[in-house]
């Protein structure tokens, strides 16, 4: 059986942004880059691979509430694939990481941790009023996934 699985540690090179199904599930979206350095014939090499990140639900409004660009994070959860059409026609495909855990990297920081009560975290409600303004009647995101 295969497993699809991936952990990622890097910084966010933008803001998460909470966006609201129609429903009222939260889901936001963020990249982070991941850095590599290594050596060849003794000169340090980088790399950097850029990944986008979708959490849904209370993960999603946690993280917009928590996060912000040049946060270091550690990000597990799954591939998926998705197809699209451009405006102009074209077919594309988009790889993306959606998000099961998300927590900050404590290598160099540290962090305070503020535990919400329940299983629907009372605390996350704080942004339900903010939210419902781009909720609307918006016939893209309707009650689907936006990503």
């Amino acid at each position: 059986m295969a497993d699809n699985t991936i952990t990622l540690v890097g910084n966010l090179t933008r803001d998460p942004e909470l966006r609201f199904t129609t429903g009222g599930r939260g889901v936001a979206s963020f990249g982070i880059a991941v850095g590599r350095r290594y050596q060849v014939n003794g000169e340090w090499q980088e790399q950097t691979s850029y990944f986008n990140i979708t959490a849904w639900g209370q993960l999603g409004e946690n993280a917009a509430a928590t996060l912000a660009k040049g946060s270091r994070v550690i990000v597990t959860g799954r591939l998926e694939q998705r197809e699209y059409t451009t405006r102009d026609g074209d077919k594309r495909t988009a790889i993306e990481v959606v998000a099961d855990e998300l927590g900050p990297s404590l290598r160099w920081a540290i962090a305070q941790v503020e535990r919400q009560s329940g299983q629907g975290g009372g605390g996350g409600n704080r942004n339900a009023n903010a939210g419902a303004a781009n909720r609307g009647d918006d016939p893209y995101m309707g009650d689907e996934e936006p990503f």
